[in-house]
Formats: structure tokens, sequence, C-alpha cells
């Protein structure tokens, strides 16, 4: 079911977003050109009148943004892991030993010895969505790998300078 998000300009105020959950709940969000917002649950019974109105500061907002899109994004995540049968994920760090510290994504030419991929890289707290072959790994870098079992255990041996045929 696609969800309908109805805007509504409200006059000296600022703009509501409002949608109906499909048990038929309304709730909305306010945010006021102040920049507060308030996140409101309308009466079941009359779905014009307001039964809570919950203001939310910047951090609130963020984190119950995030936390929706994150469990959204697992949700979606599961549901690609049931199709796609024997793919799995791993995170593999890169140790300070490994040649390729310093060096770039395509030197490993990780993608074509194993058919893995590498997705992401979480450095310093941030997420390298889609690295490119010019891409530099640094000691202590988290590479996202997505793969068969062997895949990620030749993409493991390549970044730990393990593999025989590197």
């Amino acid at each position: 079911m696609r969800v309908r998000v109805e805007q509504t300009a409200l006059p000296g105020i600022g703009m509501l977003h409002d949608l109906v959950t499909e048990s038929g709940r309304r709730l909305g969000v306010v945010s006021h050109r102040n920049g507060r917002r308030d996140l409101v649950l309308y009466d079941p019974d009359d779905p014009d009148s307001c039964q809570h109105d919950i203001p939310l500061t910047d951090d609130e907002a963020e984190a119950l943004a995030d936390i929706l899109g994150a469990s959204l994004m697992l949700g979606q995540l599961s549901g690609l892991r049931e199709q796609a049968a024997g793919l799995l994920t791993e995170q593999i760090i890169i140790p300070a030993g490994s040649k390729y510290v310093n060096r770039r994504l395509g030197d490993t030419k990780a993608r074509t010895r194993t058919s893995a991929s590498i997705v992401a890289v979480l450095r310093h707290g941030e997420v390298i969505v889609s690295p490119d072959p010019a891409f530099r790994f640094e000691a202590g870098d988290v590479v996202v790998v997505v793969g068969t079992r062997k895949g990620l255990d030749g993409v493991t041996a390549i970044l730990a300078d393990n593999d025989p045929d590197g």
C-alpha cells in the first residue's frame, strides 16, 4: 500500500504534513516557522481533533527519523536476504599490517577475484557508500562486503594480506 502524505500550509505557523495509517489512525508533524516541530496524534473518533501534541527538539526529531529509517532499512534488507538465499553481508576490518593500507580499492581487484562487492566503508563514524576504485583504505577501516560465503572469505584473505593468489 502506498502511503499518501498531505501537506497543508498553516498561515502564521508553518507547515503540516499528515498521513493516515493502514489501521486508520491519523498523525502528523507540524513544522513551525521558528524551527520547532510537533508530532501530532489525532483523536480516532474525531480526525480533526488533536488527541496528543508532542513537541520535539531537533535532536529528538533527528533520533526519531533515524529510528524509523533504520527499522525500514533493516526490514528491506531482511526481505532482500530472503529473496537472495546464499547472499551474505559481512564487515571486515582492515588490519594495520595489510598491504592495502593507503592503497586504492581498485588495487585489490576484490570483485574480479572473488565475485563479492565492497558496498561501503565505515571510517571514524562516517559511512562511505559505494566507494569507487580510487578510494584509499586506512588501517581500521571497516569494509562492508556482500557476496557468497566463499567470496566474503576471499575478500577477507585479500585485505588481511593472506591471499595465496595475491
